[in-house]
Order: C-alpha cells, then sequence, then structure tokens
C-alpha cells in the first residue's frame, strides 16, 4: 500500500469515527428501542474504558522508555498491544454511547469548571489524535523512522493525555451515575 492511499484511509477512518462519536453523543443513536432493558454488562463499560485507559497510560510510558533504551522490539510490542486496546477501548466506548444512556456531572463551584476543561480537552484531543497515532503506527510499522519520530513528537503526548484525563474523567463523573 502507497502513502497516498494509507492517507486516504486514515482520514476516512478518522471522519467517520469523529462522525460516529459526534452522533453518541448527541444521543441521536440508541441501540435498544425505547422501553427495551439495557443489559446489565453494558454498565461496566465505563469503568472497563478507565482501566483500559489506565492500561494504555502506563504502556505509552513504557513504550519511551524502552525506545530510549533502544529496545524496539520491545517498544514494537508495547505499541501494538496499546494500538489493540485503544480500539477495544473505542468499541466499549461506542456500544456504552449507543446505548442512550445519559450521564451528567453533578460537582459544582471549582470543581465543576476543572472537570469541564478536562472533559472538553479530552474530547478535541481525542478528535485530533487519532489521526495522528494511525499515521505514526504505519510509520514505525514501516520503519520510516524519521517519519514515524516527526510524528510522535505530537501524537505521543496528545495520546498520553488522552488517555490519562480519560482516567480522570471516569473517576470524576462516576459518583454521579445513577445506574
Amino acid at each position: 500500500m502507497n502513502d497516498k492511499v494509507v492517507l486516504r484511509l486514515v482520514t476516512v477512518v478518522s471522519i467517520f469515527v469523529f462522525l460516529v462519536v459526534a452522533v453518541l453523543q448527541a444521543k441521536v443513536i440508541n441501540i435498544f428501542p425505547e422501553g427495551t432493558e439495557v443489559p446489565q454488562w453494558v454498565f461496566n463499560l465505563p469503568r472497563l474504558n478507565a482501566f483500559i485507559n489506565g492500561t494504555c497510560s502506563v504502556l505509552l510510558v513504557i513504550s519511551l522508555i524502552q525506545i530510549k533504551n533502544r529496545n524496539i522490539r520491545t517498544h514494537k510490542i508495547l505499541n501494538v498491544i496499546t494500538f489493540i486496546l485503544s480500539s477495544l477501548f473505542l468499541v466499549s466506548y461506542i456500544i456504552f454511547h449507543a446505548t442512550g444512556i445519559r450521564t451528567s456531572y453533578g460537582g459544582e463551584g471549582l470543581v465543576r469548571y476543572i472537570y469541564y476543561f478536562i472533559l472538553i480537552t479530552h474530547i478535541i484531543l481525542a478528535a485530533v489524535v487519532l489521526p495522528l497515532v494511525l499515521l505514526s503506527f504505519y510509520s514505525g510499522l514501516q520503519m520510516n523512522v524519521a517519519r514515524h519520530r516527526k510524528l510522535v513528537r505530537w501524537s505521543f503526548p496528545i495520546w498520553l493525555y488522552v488517555t490519562v484525563t480519560g482516567v480522570i474523567v471516569y473517576v470524576m463523573i462516576a459518583p454521579y451515575y445513577t445506574f
């Protein structure tokens, strides 16, 4: 596959994921018809998502340490695992939000502003990081080290921020879940 095809594919996937998430956030879609009971396992998905995000955060940091120690094989393995976990997170996130379950933050005062700042930056950067991660991942697998390094200067800190803030958002909103 040449670089133009990969860039087009990354663009299409990124736009598609962005649109799916935007539609889900607007609560336009509900995979369970009105009056249908949501399966109990669905209510565990936010906790699972926080666990996946936390695991990805740790793996990203270990991956950085490994590449700084020139352990390329371990670095690649960790990034493949992190990529797979992030993909599982995305599926889990979509399933949860496609149920129509509504959650709202109940904190007050300064902590409310902090929560929404973290949430908004998390959402924006999650949308931005997807194409960066896909392109970084592709260039790394192709052993195009120069391009990989250029991309990772942006994708790594953004991806790490998104995974860490995903856990923070969960910890902050979990006490306000009504399910």
